[in-house]
């Protein structure tokens, strides 16, 4: 069975990296080109607020599968209330509506994290997330044209919104 999320620990830390590298290695759902390691990514891990901003796993049989985090959308007080997500998920629970739950979750715990708005960074060809967060009311509220290069590939990136309270639950 698929637990809830919960926050996620330090000792998460390595399956959190390897389904991070396997987004790397597919080249659609990261910016990130070069595979991490751990303890590369600790400082980040420990840069996330567990009360505000957290990385929250999901597990099956005591294994990560998925993961998410919210982060400041930017870094000045006027944007406190709005946060950048990031959803991962392990290759072998990919299509099993995995992400819409997890997603789902986060949307309806959004006041629990004093969020209002929720934003996406999502390259254009990458349409199993777009349709994932579009079937959850996300929209589009940004289009950054060839503004990313990954292996030699020029990419678009959109930027999707939600405002929790147009949220249709």
């Amino acid at each position: 069975m698929i637990n809830s999320f919960r926050n996620a620990t330090i000792e998460d830390l390595p399956q959190i990296v390897k389904i991070y590298n396997k987004a790397i290695e597919d080249g659609i759902s990261t910016a990130d080109s070069i595979k991490v390691t751990p303890d590369e990514k600790v400082d980040w891990f420990r840069a996330h607020d567990r009360e505000k901003r957290p990385i929250l796993v999901k597990e099956y049989h005591g294994k990560v599968i998925a993961w998410l985090s919210l982060q400041p959308f930017y870094p000045h007080l006027a944007y406190e209330n709005s946060a950048r997500i990031n959803i991962y998920i392990d290759t072998n629970f990919r299509g099993k509506k995995l992400g819409q739950q997890f997603l789902k979750e986060i949307i309806d715990q959004a006041e629990d994290y004093n969020i209002e708005n929720f934003l996406a960074l999502i390259f254009a060809d990458n349409n199993t997330s777009l349709q994932l967060f579009k079937k959850l009311g996300f929209k589009e509220w940004g289009h950054f044209p060839s503004v990313a290069k990954i292996n030699d590939e020029k990419k678009d990136l959109l930027i999707l919104g939600l405002n929790i309270e147009k949220y249709d639950k």
